[in-house]
């Protein structure tokens, strides 16, 4: 069979599945005369493109963009999501992907190791922080073709098959060769929990995915056994994930028989989802933090905890988004995501911003707050009554665009200059800090041989802030002494916390960023002095 006739025959197929597929959600949801008609009618004009335009055509994009086209006339979340972006979906969400097992950065035309996942293939074979892939099955890898998509292609696989990478360390005079046996690496939902006082806990969580309840409640357990009794739940940019896992997080914080969230559509009848018994946090004061960039299954936990009086909501408004899709899957293996039904908190808000002005203006939102000075001043903040809704304390709450906080932290932008905007945009602390760090990894690791004592003896001062400055000019950014001075105590802290980062982990690098954050520092404050809680009517689960 020639390859014009494969083209024309999975056309066909493309086509009679859609028909078909149309035509059993017309005659099930939507059993009219018009609707069947339609169905035809675009089944119709592809048969007839396919068969009759005067150039050939590749059928299989041609239904993909009518697919695609169709779900943007719906509603901002309606998506068409094709089969390989879908596995790399289902591989952030359900917490594992297949390879060997390292988080690396490409350095200098190089694959430089940061770090050996914990109980992976490579961390079992003494694979380093700092080692640089240089050749992968014996062929070349580095140099100016490597790129993240070449290091995914060569390095991740099925498990149970093999790889040989030869590594250069620095200080050893040979490449290291290692025959790496690919095994499922998890992908952790928490980028950080620790204890920032002796009795407060903080957790920074990620993202909403399959193995974050388990992940939850290690890191809740760990807290509680370094004498946690009152918690920080970081939901900064969380941009949310399964409804599922939403419930679960909720029901840790809320005691048995409460609504936690609901959910109701046209087609979807009414859900209710409601809390168990078997909640680790459901005595002790708690605060969530959220922002413009939490959504979704982050508004579902926070507008739970908020509509029960079980905790402080403390930053700025969060995103809006209180659609739910549900996943229907078509024949070539990809889905689409289709809005079934709105999710409403427990007064019954509904937190989804509206998009009836179209797709451009729903996501200008942002820029809008800005415009409007949302972003630094609560002030600016103006709801009508008719989304003012009572917690069970009878407090008042807002729906319609996004959960509000409790307590309200503006946005601070005073530090940020050109000069600061320059390095970031270079990568200049990332470049700076993984050098440094390849440079005086043996020296490092001698002289602060636990986090605790790197975190307390380590200063970016002046004289070594002189050599990043040095090095940021070499790599083009000219420094602006006006400008450094206005950033100077976000960029120091921002070296010491890379260089933690590269030295352990990403938990370590957000307790050296803690010092400067100051939703976190008000947070904690609020912990302490315990007013706010009595003042507001929040209680800490006792007795409810």
């Amino acid at each position: 069979m020639n390859k014009g006739h494969k083209k024309h025959i999975t056309s066909i197929f493309f086509i009679a599945f859609i028909l078909s597929v149309f035509f059993h959600y017309s005659t099930a949801q939507a059993q009219n005369a018009d609707a069947r008609k339609n169905i035809q009618k675009l089944a119709s004009v592809l048969q007839i493109i396919d068969y009759a335009y005067v150039d050939s055509v590749d059928m299989d994009d041609l239904v993909e963009n009518t697919i695609v086209s169709t779900l943007k006339e719906l509603d901002p979340h309606s998506t068409y999501i094709s089969k390989e972006e879908l596995d790399r979906t289902k591989e952030r969400l359900e917490g594992s992907f297949e390879g060997i097992g390292v988080s690396f950065q490409i350095f200098e035309d190089t694959i430089m190791i940061i770090s050996a996942i914990s109980g992976g293939p490579s961390e079992k074979l003494g694979i380093m922080s700092g080692d640089k892939i240089i050749l992968i099955d014996g062929e070349k890898a580095h140099g100016e073709e490597i790129d993240n998509k070449f290091v995914m292609d060569h390095l991740r696989g099925k498990k149970g098959t093999i790889v040989e990478v030869s590594i250069y360390r620095h200080g050893v005079a040979n490449l290291i060769d290692f025959t790496i046996v690919r095994d499922k690496i998890p992908v952790t939902s928490i980028d950080a929990y620790y204890m920032v006082t002796p009795e407060i806990g903080f957790i920074k969580l990620d993202r909403f995915q399959k193995t974050t309840k388990k992940e939850f409640k290690e890191s809740l357990l760990s807290l509680k056994e370094q004498g946690m009794k009152k918690l920080i739940l970081d939901l900064r940019g969380n941009a949310g994930g399964y409804l599922g896992t939403a419930v679960d997080l909720s029901d840790e914080f809320l005691d048995e028989g409460k609504t936690i969230v609901y959910t109701e559509g046209l087609k979807s009848p009414k859900d209710a989802y409601k809390s168990t018994s078997i909640g680790l946090f459901e005595e002790g004061d708690l605060i969530i933090m959220i922002d413009e960039g939490s959504a979704s299954a982050s508004e579902i936990v926070a507008g739970s905890v908020q509509d029960w009086d079980r905790g402080l909501i403390l930053g700025r408004r969060s995103f809006g988004k209180g659609l739910v899709q549900r996943p229907y899957p078509l024949i070539d293996g990809s889905v689409i995501r289709l809005t079934t039904a709105r999710y409403y908190t427990p007064t019954g808000r509904c937190i989804q911003r509206s998009y009836e002005n179209g797709k451009d203006e729903y996501y200008r939102d942002l820029a809008e707050r800005w415009k409007k000075g949302e972003m630094v001043s609560v002030d600016s903040i103006h709801l009508p009554d008719s989304l003012k809704y009572r917690t069970n304390n009878n407090r008042i709450v807002y729906g319609g665009g996004g959960i509000m906080p409790d307590i309200f932290i503006p946005y601070d932008s005073t530090w940020i200059s050109d000069y600061y905007v320059d390095i970031r945009k270079k990568g200049i602390l990332n470049k700076f800090t993984l050098t440094y760090v390849d440079d005086n990894r043996e020296e490092l690791t001698n002289s602060y041989p636990t986090f605790a004592s790197y975190k307390k003896k380590f200063n970016a001062d002046d004289k070594f802030m002189t050599e990043f400055i040095a090095f940021a000019e070499e790599e083009g950014v000219e420094f602006v002494e006006e400008d450094y001075e206005s950033s100077k105590q976000v960029l120091t802290n921002q070296v010491k916390a890379w260089i933690a980062r590269n030295l352990w982990d990403i938990n370590e690098s957000y307790q050296i960023h803690a010092d400067i954050d100051i939703p976190l520092q008000e947070a904690i404050k609020i912990l302490e002095d315990g007013s706010k809680f009595v003042e507001m009517k929040i209680n800490d689960g006792i007795g409810h």
